[in-house]
């Protein structure tokens, strides 16, 4: 296995971890300048930032829980693994520092020397595409980079939030500049699957509403009530096309509110993501009543006889409500995840690292005084 395949590799081989350990042990015994020479790679790129670019949690847990100091190394740009965590938009690397206490607050001060990109500068520009293509459709990419902003936004000082690079720009108009594409395809995609949706939900309203004028079995003419009113069949289709009529409606009304909603930035995180799913969801359970309105007809009809030709007609009608789900399956869950589980996209992990200070190379003072010389103010 070579070495850039290991440190590349998100998820490690039990072996060829135990065998990172086992080197990595033989390598922080040494004094530091010969560690730095160790993790340098060709081409001015340290190994550990590689690492993070790539988001190898595993890889950089194994160096960090023997030598804790990788935390604080910074690159030629005085950018630390946390800002390449931003940078690249890996969630895992970034939950890190959550757990390095008041060296957080340091950290976050840190910024390119020649450009005077701060970390939420990092955050504000655009994530790479193979980051973007985790969720679907340019919506839900926009709402996460706005969490992703929000989340840096947090660890900072509020007045870093509003400082300025070396082109004058504040990290909320550069996020707005280089994002300005992507809102404009997500304000499309959006407007294009609530108009897809629409449409279809009409239908659905159309046809509910036209079978509570054609009741099947026909009506009395004496009384003008339906001849299978006291069937179970008729109650259940009966209840069946309400709730279809209502929950259609419902979802035209909720994307018809996604059709005229403003789309504003701060509108793709919660507002419009949430009306999506709840459009989305109407739709879903207004295809399995209308389904159900259909079934329930072939029993009311066929009840005294071939019974067997309303049990095929049932399993045949329930494949449209199973094609629905597993079409917008995925799309479904990544708006749960998104926005009702978001906190779990940057919610820090318990134990994923613990210093053993015991096996440094110096004493605790030294390193702490150490590290805090290599920043650059």
């Amino acid at each position: 296995m070579s070495g850039r395949f290991i440190f590349l590799k998100k998820k490690l081989d039990p072996k060829a971890a135990k065998l990172i350990k086992r080197l990595w042990k033989q390598v922080i015994v040494r004094n530091n300048s010969k560690i730095s020479q160790f993790i340098e790679k060709p081409k001015d790129r340290k190994l550990i930032f590689v690492a993070a670019e790539h988001g190898n949690i595993e890889f950089l847990t194994i160096l960090i829980r023997e030598y804790p100091d990788l935390l604080f190394e910074v690159d030629e740009n005085n950018y630390t693994i946390f800002h390449y965590a931003v940078k690249y938009r890996q969630n895992d690397i970034f939950k890190l520092i959550h757990q390095i206490g008041s060296f957080k607050d340091l950290i976050a001060t840190l910024k390119h020397e020649k450009k005077g990109n701060n970390i939420l500068h990092l955050a504000g520009i655009l994530a790479p595409p193979d980051r973007l293509s985790i969720v679907s459709g340019a919506a839900l990419q926009l709402q996460r980079e706005l969490l992703w902003f929000e989340e840096v936004r947090e660890i900072i000082h509020p007045l870093d939030a509003q400082e300025k690079n070396k082109k004058g720009k504040t990290p909320e108009v550069l996020f707005s500049e280089q994002h300005k594409d992507l809102k404009k395809e997500g304000e499309k995609w959006m407007k294009d699957t609530a108009n897809s949706c629409m449409i279809v939900a009409t239908l659905i309203a159309t046809v509910a509403f036209a079978a509570a004028f054609t009741i099947p079995g026909g009506t009395k003419q004496d009384t003008g009530s339906p001849n299978f009113l006291l069937k179970d069949s008729f109650t259940i289709f009966a209840i069946a096309d309400g709730a279809s009529l209502a929950l259609s409606s419902c979802s035209v009304l909720t994307f018809l509110s996604i059709l005229t909603s403003r789309y504003a930035e701060k509108d793709f995180i919660w507002r419009l993501p949430t009306m999506l799913l709840i459009g989305l969801l109407t739709l879903f359970l207004s295809v399995v009543a209308m389904m159900a309105v259909f079934c329930t007809t072939f029993f009311i009809v066929f009840d005294d006889g071939k019974r067997w030709c309303a049990h095929l007609v049932t399993g045949m009608a329930s494949g449209p409500a199973i094609l629905y789900i597993i079409l917008q399956f995925r799309l479904i869950c990544d708006i749960v995840s998104s926005t009702y589980r978001r906190w779990a996209l940057f919610k820090p992990r318990k134990h994923n690292f613990s210093f053993k200070e015991e096996k440094a190379t110096e004493p605790k003072k030294e390193k702490l005084l150490s590290v805090i010389k290599k920043f650059k103010w």
